[in-house]
This record gives structure tokens, C-alpha cells and sequence, in this order.
């Protein structure tokens, strides 16, 4: 009988919420298995999201210069073979994780990759036919993924890592502290890659001036880029107590930042998977897509998912990523109103 891998790599090279996802599974793993390393392969931009977890080192890829291309997954072979490692986890399951770990299949090594489940995907997504279930969420399929490796894994009592101590850069744009007597802090990331995803700003605009008028709410507005600091500005509304945190933290600050929430409002994105990863109550709002697809927040129950109206939009979710335009549903998301929205921050806070 073959020993067990004492050390594997594990494949997942983007994107932010993906790689998030996989974060409660690596803690899960080294909690129930402490004498196996884990190298976590990715882009150097998430090496954040491990920062901490024993046992666990952190491979950066260089896919724009040095693992570019097909001689650059060579590279990449050759560069992860001289870590000694026994076993190939391929959380990402993509043209370059799936050449890597064949190479080491080749060389002997035990491989196993995450199912993504494409058919049952399309059965949701179809327009025609169209097969409402709930699939089985990502965390589980790469649960299953070190299962096959000979590592079962147990989700069910998640361990978060503690609130993070905010450095002075924090505190200059936030003067309360969430221990501050009775101040409870709001997130509200209400950006998304696809428009089809993101709730309309004039909606957003009455959840955020409701929730403002409650002196004991600190509302913190996340984004990134130009163009969406300036609609968090607008969405500010000279409120006092709603602070754009967008374009004034480096991305380390901003996980420090997100730990120490008391909820975190976002759209079906990367902001939602990150604040779940850090044991963050989180409240999701859908519009194209829909949670059936297994990519709702770690450990955070159904009802927090606020989804579009399928009795008037009865063909969501449309698309898994809310890549596809239907004609007609570019207002699904009106359906959600502000009031349920502002109704389930303060049940949670």
C-alpha cells in the first residue's frame, strides 16, 4: 500500500473569490491534518488569504512572464518539482493546472482535481428545460478533491482566524474601533465584474441613507478603481458615519479591515467570499445568478442570500457568472427591495 502524501500542491491560480473559496478547506485540512505541508499555488495577490495558516507555504505564479505559455507551464512543472512534493490537489481544474498535473501523474505522483459540475451547471442555467436544484457547493467539491487524495475532510465546525488588529493606517480613516461602546460596523461592497450582478445604485443609495441615520452604524464602502471611487463618493452622501475605505488601503489592510466587521452587504463577488472566509456574517444579493450554483459564501445561511424575484424573472439564474444579457432582465434585481435588504443588516447586527 502507498504512503500517504506527506506534502501536496495545491492548484488555484485566480480568481478572488475562487481562490477565497478554497481558504476555509485549507483551514479545515491543517486542523485535521497537521503533519502534511501544503504549498498553495496561485497569483502572488492572494498570498494574503494564507498568510497565518500553519503548514502551509505559498508558490507564487508569474503568468505574465515566466509561466507564460505553454513553455512557461513547463517552467512551472519544473519549478513546483523541486519542492519534494508527493501530491498534486487541482482546485481550478483550467488548461494550465490540468498540464501541470499530468506531467506529475506521469512521474508517479497521485493527482486529484475538483469537479466542477458542468453539466448539472448548464441543466440550471438553461434557458429551456432549465433544472432548479441546489448543486453541491465549491467548498464541498474540493472537500471531495482531498478526499480522493486519501484526506476526508470535515466542514462542518469551521474555525475563522481572530479579528485582526488594526493598524494605524485603518485607524486614521476610522476613528470609532468596533469595540466602541454600541458603533457596529457595516460593510458595503456593492460592485460586481457583470452589471447583471450588481444591485442599482439609486436602490443602494436608500439602503445606505436609511442605515446612515442610525448614529451607532459605521458604513464602510469597498471598491477599487477610479470609476467605482467615485460612485462610492456619491453614494457617501455627506453622511458622516459612511466612510469610503476604496483607494485609501492596500489590499492587506483591507482583510484586516473586513475581519473586524459585524456584517458585510455584497453582491455575488469576491468581497462576499472573503469577508465568509474570515468569519464574517454575510448578506448576499442576487440578480442573474442564484446561489443554487454553489457559490454562496462559506457557512453562512440560505435566507442571508436576498435573491431577485423568480416568479417575475423566471429564467434565473441565466448564467452561472451573470456573463450572459437576456432581453428583459437587466432589471431583476429591481425586484429586491431596499427595505427587506435594510430589514436583514439589522437582524444580523
Amino acid at each position: 500500500m502507498s504512503q500517504k502524501p506527506k506534502h501536496i500542491v495545491v492548484i488555484r491560480l485566480s480568481a478572488m473569490g475562487d481562490v477565497a473559496m478554497t481558504v476555509p478547506v485549507i483551514r479545515a485540512f491543517v486542523k485535521q491534518y497537521p503533519d502534511v505541508k501544503l504549498t498553495i499555488v496561485s497569483r502572488p495577490f492572494f498570498k494574503p488569504f494564507f498568510e497565518g495558516i500553519p503548514n502551509v507555504d505559498f508558490f507564487s505564479v508569474d503568468v505574465k512572464r515566466r509561466h507564460k505559455g505553454f513553455l512557461g507551464i513547463l517552467k512551472l512543472y519544473s519549478d513546483l518539482k523541486k519542492l519534494n512534493i508527493d501530491a498534486v490537489a487541482d482546485l481550478h481544474n483550467v488548461l494550465r493546472s490540468k498540464v501541470v498535473r499530468t506531467f506529475f501523474a506521469v512521474s508517479g505522483k497521485k493527482v486529484a482535481f475538483t469537479d466542477k459540475g458542468r453539466a448539472e451547471k448548464k441543466a440550471l442555467t438553461s434557458l429551456t428545460n432549465k433544472v432548479f436544484k441546489p448543486l453541491q457547493p465549491m467548498v464541498e467539491r474540493h472537500a471531495i478533491t482531498f478526499s480522493e487524495l486519501g484526506f476526508p475532510l470535515d466542514l462542518k465546525s469551521p474555525e475563522f482566524p481572530p479579528k485582526a488588529s488594526l493598524s494605524n493606517e485603518i485607524s486614521s480613516i476610522i476613528v470609532d474601533t468596533p469595540s466602541s461602546i454600541g458603533i457596529r460596523w457595516i460593510g458595503i461592497a456593492p460592485f460586481a465584474q457583470y452589471d447583471s450582478k450588481v444591485y442599482p445604485s439609486d436602490l443602494m443609495q436608500k439602503v445606505i441613507d436609511v442605515l446612515a441615520e442610525n448614529k451607532s452604524n459605521k458604513i464602510l464602502l469597498f471598491g477599487g478603481g477610479s470609476k467605482e471611487i467615485e460612485q462610492l463618493n456619491r453614494l457617501q452622501n455627506n453622511h458622516s458615519n459612511v466612510i469610503v475605505v476604496a483607494g485609501k488601503l492596500n489590499f492587506q489592510e483591507e482583510l484586516k479591515l473586513i475581519s473586524n466587521l459585524n456584517v458585510m452587504l455584497s453582491m455575488d463577488s469576491g468581497n462576499a467570499h472573503i469577508a465568509a472566509m474570515l468569519g464574517v456574517k454575510v448578506i448576499t444579493l442576487w440578480g442573474a445568478t442564484h446561489p443554487f450554483a454553489g457559490f454562496s459564501p462559506f457557512n453562512q445561511p440560505l435566507e442571508n442570500c436576498i435573491t431577485a424575484d423568480r416568479e417575475k424573472f423566471p429564467l434565473i439564474p441565466t448564467s452561472v457568472y451573470g456573463n450572459k444579457k437576456i432581453a428583459d432582465y437587466e432589471d431583476a434585481m429591481r425586484s429586491i427591495e431596499p427595505e427587506k435588504i435594510i430589514s436583514k443588516v439589522n437582524n444580523l447586527l
